[in-house]
C-alpha cells in the first residue's frame, strides 16, 4: 500500500462516497499518520466523525483543519454544522460568517446561518439570511421551512404557513414543513387542520422528534378518541425507551405515571435545553434584599398572569426586591400595565435572546429566578440552562417536574407531591402548608347580565359545568358524566365550545353511551370577567383526570361555585384536590371514580347539601388561605429564604417544608 498522504487521502474519500466508513476510517487515520497536519485529511476525517456522531472529536479535527487553512470554506462550513449540533450556537455562527464571507453565493451557508440564528433567538436576523438564501435558490426546501420558523417566532403565522406550504408546494414529502404547518394551526386553534398536518408529517416520519406527541395532542383537543387507548400505549412505550416523541406538556393530558413524565421531561431537556457553561460562578451576593426574579414569555393578558399579579404586589419590599423578567410580545391590556407596575423593576426584554437575558440577569444578582412557564407556553428555559442565578425555580406554568439538573427546586404542597412521590421529580421540593398557587383577590367578576335562558341551560334542572381545555376531556372522564347524567333526571353538562368538532364528538359519544346529545349544552369562550360572571350559574363543576382542572378550578371557586374532583397520580392531577383544600371545601376531594361519581350525584338530588357547599364557599372566600393573597406571599417567602439560607451555608438544594404562617 502507498505511503503517500494524498493517495491515502484519496483513497479515504473514495471509501467515505461509498459509505465504506469503517474502510475510511482506517484510511484517513492512514493519512493522518502519513501527515498529521494535512488540513483536508483533517478535515474530511472530522466529516466522517460527524456521521458517526461522534462530534466532539468532528469539532476538534475540523477546528484544526480551519486553523492550518483559514479561508477553506467547507470546512468552515461543515464547523459550523458540527458546532451547531453541540449546541455551541454562538460558535457555529462565527464560523458561518466566515463560511458566507468566503462563498457567498452558497445558498446552504445562509440557510443554516439563519437557522442557527433561530436557535439563538434571534428570528429577524434569521429571516434576512433565509431570503438571502432564497435569492439565490428560490427553489430551497430547507430555506422556505427555516424562513416559515422565523416568521412563526416573529409572530407572523399567516406568513409563516404561506412559507411552509412554498415548502410543501417543492417537496410534497417534506415532513418537518408538515408538522411545522400543524403547530401554526394549533396556535391559531384550527385543530382539526392541525391534526391533518400533523397525520402527514407522522406518515410520512415516525422518528421526526415530538411529532407523534403533537399528532396525538391535536385528536385530543378535538375529542376524536378512534384508537386513543392504543396510541397512547405506544406514545408511553416509546417515551419509555427513550425516544423524542412528546413534548412534556403533552404528555399532561394522556399519562397518569409521573415516573414516564419524569423521563419525557430528562429527554426533551436534554435534546432541547441541554446544560450550557454557567453564568454564576458559586458567589455568594448577601444583598441587604433577597433578589427575586419572575421569568415569563407571558407577563400579559393570560391565565399564569392572571393568578400571579397579586402575588407579585404582595411580596415583602423590606426583605425581597421583585424583578420580573417579561421575555415575549406585550400587548396593550390592562393586566400589561398592572404586571408593569407590580414588580420593583419590569425589564421588557421582548426580542432578546436567551443568552443576553440571562447576562442581565447575572449582572441583577439575581439570588432566586423563578421559571413561569417550565413546558408550557412561551417556554423560557434556554435561560435557566445557562444558570444565571444560584437558586433556580419551577413554579406555576408547568404542572410537573423539568428533568432539568440546573432547576433545583419545585414549589408544590404535600397534596400535589407526597413525600413518597419525590423520587418522581429531578427537582427538590420546596413544600408549602397550604395550596401551591397563587391567586388573585382582585380578579373582577362581572356584571350577571346572562340567564340561564341566554345560555341555553334549563331553568330548574341541576347544571353540571366542566370548562377544562378539550384535550382534558378522556373517555373515562366521559363516561363518568355520562352515568351521572343518567342517575339525574332533568341534568346538564356544560362544556366549552372550543371547535365545531368537540361538539360533534361528544354529541355522537352522548348518544352511544344512551345520553341524550341535548342534554350537553356548549358555551362559547369569554373574557375572564364576563366568564366569570357566567360560571355562576353552574350549580358544580366535574373535574377531569388524569389532567385535573387549574385555573379554571380556582376561577370556579373564586366564582362561588363547588368542585368535585378525583385525585390522581401525577401533580397535574392533584391540582384540584390542592385547592379544594385550600379553600376550605375537603369533602369534594374524592379517590375513586366510584366515590366521584356517587357524590356528583348525591349533591344534585339534595339541593340542600350544594346549597350548603355554596354558602359555605361564599363565606370561606375572602379568608380561606387559596385566596388570603398576602398569607400566601408570606409562605412562598419563606421558601425562597429557606433555598438562599442553604445556598449561603455552602449546602446543596434539599426538599423542605416551610412553617404554617398564622391567619
Amino acid at each position: 500500500m502507498s505511503n503517500d498522504p494524498r493517495a491515502l487521502l484519496r483513497s479515504a474519500w473514495v471509501l467515505h462516497e461509498e459509505g465504506k466508513l469503517d474502510e475510511a476510517d482506517e484510511q484517513y487515520r492512514a493519512a493522518l499518520s502519513a501527515a498529521p497536519e494535512d488540513p483536508d485529511a483533517l478535515h474530511l476525517f472530522g466529516v466522517l466523525q460527524a456521521q458517526r456522531g461522534v462530534l466532539a472529536a468532528a469539532a476538534r479535527l475540523i477546528g484544526r483543519a480551519v486553523e492550518l487553512s483559514p479561508r477553506n470554506a467547507n470546512a468552515l462550513y461543515n464547523l459550523g454544522n458540527v458546532l451547531r449540533d453541540l449546541h455551541r450556537r454562538e460558535e457555529a455562527l462565527k464560523s458561518y460568517d466566515r463560511a458566507a464571507a468566503e462563498m457567498p453565493g452558497n445558498p446552504g451557508v445562509w440557510t443554516n446561518r439563519g437557522a442557527v440564528l433561530e436557535e439563538l433567538g434571534r428570528p429577524l436576523e434569521a429571516l434576512a439570511s433565509f431570503d438571502r438564501a432564497l435569492s439565490l435558490e428560490p427553489k430551497h426546501v430547507t430555506a422556505h421551512y427555516n424562513r416559515g420558523n422565523a416568521l412563526r417566532d416573529l409572530g407572523r403565522a399567516d406568513e409563516a404557513l404561506a412559507s411552509y406550504r412554498n415548502a410543501l408546494a417543492l417537496a410534497p414529502n417534506y415532513a418537518p414543513a408538515w408538522d411545522a404547518s400543524g403547530a401554526v394551526l394549533q396556535d391559531a386553534r384550527r385543530f382539526d387542520d392541525a391534526y391533518v398536518a400533523y397525520d402527514r408529517a407522522y406518515a410520512l416520519d415516525p422518528l421526526l422528534p415530538y411529532v407523534e406527541g403533537w399528532r396525538l395532542h391535536a385528536k385530543m383537543q378535538l375529542c376524536d378518541w378512534a384508537n386513543l387507548a392504543l396510541e397512547i400505549a405506544r406514545l408511553e412505550s416509546n417515551v419509555r425507551a427513550g425516544k423524542l416523541v412528546a413534548a412534556p406538556f403533552m404528555l399532561l393530558a394522556c399519562s397518569a405515571s409521573p415516573d414516564l413524565q419524569l423521563s419525557g421531561a430528562r429527554s426533551y431537556a436534554d435534546d432541547k435545553y441541554p446544560n450550557q457553561p454557567a453564568l454564576w460562578h458559586g458567589e455568594n451576593y448577601r444583598h441587604d434584599r433577597i433578589g427575586v426574579g419572575y421569568v415569563s414569555g407571558e407577563l400579559r393578558e393570560q391565565a399564569t398572569s392572571s393568578l400571579a399579579a397579586d402575588l407579585f404586589e404582595t411580596h415583602d419590599r423590606g426583605a425581597f426586591e421583585i424583578h420580573g423578567f417579561a421575555i415575549g410580545p406585550k400587548d396593550e391590556s390592562p393586566m400589561r400595565r398592572r404586571l408593569h407596575d407590580g414588580f420593583d423593576i419590569f425589564h421588557d426584554l421582548a426580542g432578546t435572546t436567551s443568552r443576553v437575558t440571562a447576562e442581565r440577569i447575572r449582572s441583577f444578582e439575581i439570588d432566586v429566578l423563578v421559571n413561569l412557564n417550565g413546558y408550557f407556553g412561551a417556554e423560557q428555559t434556554g435561560i435557566f440552562a445557562l444558570r444565571p442565578a444560584p437558586i433556580q425555580v419551577n413554579y406555576l406554568g408547568f404542572p410537573g417536574t423539568m428533568g432539568a439538573s440546573y432547576i433545583d427546586y419545585i414549589v408544590a404542597d404535600p397534596v400535589i407531591i407526597p413525600e413518597a412521590d419525590q423520587k418522581h421529580y429531578s427537582e427538590k421540593v420546596a413544600y408549602l402548608q397550604e395550596s401551591y398557587q397563587c391567586n388573585d383577590r382582585k380578579r373582577r367578576i362581572g356584571a350577571p347580565r346572562l340567564t340561564r335562558a341566554d345560555c341555553g341551560l334549563p331553568g330548574e334542572g341541576f347544571v353540571f359545568c366542566c370548562f377544562n381545555g378539550s384535550h382534558k376531556l378522556t373517555p373515562d372522564s366521559f363516561a363518568s358524566w355520562m352515568r351521572i347524567l343518567s342517575n339525574v333526571e332533568g341534568a346538564v353538562l356544560w362544556l366549552l365550545d372550543s371547535h365545531p368538532m368537540v361538539k360533534r364528538n361528544l354529541s355522537r359519544e352522548a348518544s352511544r353511551l344512551g345520553i341524550d346529545p341535548k342534554r350537553l349544552v356548549f358555551g362559547p369562550m369569554m373574557k375572564l370577567e364576563d366568564h366569570l360572571a357566567r360560571l355562576k350559574l353552574a350549580d358544580l363543576v366535574l373535574d377531569t383526570l388524569p389532567h385535573n382542572a387549574h385555573t379554571t378550578a380556582s376561577d370556579a371557586l373564586w366564582s362561588g361555585v363547588p368542585v368535585l374532583t378525583c385525585v390522581g397520580s401525577t401533580f397535574a392531577g392533584r391540582v384540584a384536590a390542592s385547592l379544594l383544600k385550600g379553600a376550605g371545601l375537603p369533602e369534594l376531594i374524592t379517590w375513586s371514580a366510584g366515590d366521584y361519581e356517587a357524590l356528583a350525584v348525591k349533591l344534585a338530588r339534595e339541593r340542600p347539601l350544594i346549597s350548603g357547599l355554596r354558602t359555605k364557599l361564599e363565606a370561606n372566600r375572602d379568608t380561606c388561605p387559596l385566596f388570603n393573597t398576602p398569607r400566601f406571599a408570606r409562605q412562598i417567602e419563606a421558601a425562597y429564604k429557606a433555598m438562599c439560607e442553604r445556598q449561603w451555608r455552602g449546602l446543596p438544594p434539599a426538599s423542605f417544608a416551610v412553617e404554617a404562617v398564622p391567619p
